[in-house]
């Protein structure tokens, strides 16, 4: 079994300062130097907009200014980890995401808005219909959040019934990122009977679906506990365990498998990649 040394750890830390965003530098402080979650907050706050939502690339890959649905999401991450599940912010989040709810308690994955900005070419909205459906990604992991996050927000509701219609309707066609998405909210529903009972009646689709040319099992299962452990076996998970002890590459940090479109991103996404592996392999007791 291959662990993460402290003199690796140390690496890790001097590729964050050369290369990480600010809010970065403060989330490694704060989990791996006992740093305070005060910093972490304050650089959170630049990214967001008057209207409760998210931009100016905390998504990195959505480079303009104006919110979108899933930089809301990196946001309630980063409002967990600091310990700051009451913040303010929180509610400003589900204000925003009711005003842009679609018919049915979803939201869209992304809004028209985008195509007057720069960002990678993935993120697409069809030119018709002018107000786009409500997509399971990224509603099931808002309101997966927004449930961890013991929120009563009115936005909540109607979302939670759109993401058990989902569950639990007709199967659909399921991606990778609709795998995230599902298990974040089964994870985190209140209704934990449900939550199972879907989870046994959906293992095989998700286990199915679980992987891309950049997703691997710990993209779904970066924590012991959780329902996205469930869909691997110990094998398969130890062993990309041991792989993503030596992907650390020689500047300290770790990379990113999917295209790079614009060259700021990549340093963006390291400096984030590289805190979130960290975090994996301390959650799964890797790190000497």
């Amino acid at each position: 079994m291959k662990t993460l040394d402290d003199a690796a750890l140390e690496r890790a830390a001097e590729f964050l300062r050369l290369n990480g965003r600010l809010i970065d530098r403060h989330r490694f402080a704060l989990h791996f130097r006992g740093g305070p979650a005060g910093p972490v907050l304050a650089a959170l706050r630049a990214y967001e907009n008057p209207d409760g939502g998210y931009g100016h690339a905390l998504e990195p890959d959505l480079r303009g200014e104006g919110s979108q649905p899933v930089p809301a999401q990196h946001a309630l991450e980063f409002l967990h980890e600091a310990g700051a599940d009451d913040d303010p912010a929180v509610t400003r989040i589900g204000d925003y995401l009711t005003s842009i709810t679609a018919a049915g308690g979803g939201v869209p994955f992304v809004l028209p808005s985008v195509r007057g900005t720069p960002r990678a070419p993935w993120w697409q909205t069809p030119q018709t219909p002018a107000d786009p459906p409500g997509a399971v990604n990224p509603t099931a992991t808002l309101a997966g959040l927004l449930h961890r996050a013991g929120s009563r927000h009115p936005w909540l509701g109607p979302a939670t019934d759109f993401c058990w219609r989902h569950l639990e309707g007709p199967g659909a066609d399921l991606g990778a990122y609709d795998v995230l998405a599902i298990l974040t909210f089964l994870d985190h529903v209140p209704d934990r009977d449900r939550a199972e009972a879907a989870f046994t009646r959906l293992r095989d689709a998700l286990a199915a679906h679980a992987h891309s040319d950049h997703h691997g099992p710990l993209d779904f299962a970066p924590r012991p506990a959780g329902y996205g452990r469930r869909l691997f076996t110990g094998e398969t998970v130890d062993a990309a365990l041991d792989a993503l002890v030596d992907a650390q590459a020689d500047d300290g940090g770790w990379d990113v498998a999917f295209p790079i479109w614009t060259p700021i991103t990549r340093h963006e996404w390291r400096g984030f990649t590289t805190v979130e592996t960290l975090r994996t392999l301390r959650a799964h007791g890797r790190m000497s």
